[in-house]
């Protein structure tokens, strides 16, 4: 458990319109990510993930970038005390 962490991310710039979520989401279950990604109403998306550092890093890293037709402009990740209960990762409406 010593290598299991936990991220609260938001990501600010045109990522809603253009599949962040189902693409955050696909590459959170490649990479073995559990969480959750919905966006906020003011135009931004968060998600929550926890699993292994790498794992986790790899996809604060992505979100960075995002999918082909997003611009983003900031991430913003807060570390947390890994919790469990998360689950498969999902989409949140």
């Amino acid at each position: 458990m010593a290598d299991r962490v936990r991220a609260r991310i938001v990501v600010s710039g045109r990522v809603q319109g253009v599949a962040f979520r189902q693409s955050t989401a696909d590459e959170a279950r490649r990479l073995g990510v559990e969480g959750w990604v919905r966006n906020l109403p003011d135009g931004r998306v968060e998600a929550e993930a926890e699993g292994g550092r790498t794992a986790v890093g790899a996809l604060v890293r992505w979100c960075h970038a995002g999918p082909p037709a997003a611009r983003v402009d900031r991430v913003e990740v807060e570390w947390v005390e890994p919790a469990g209960g998360l689950g498969a990762f999902e989409i949140r409406f």
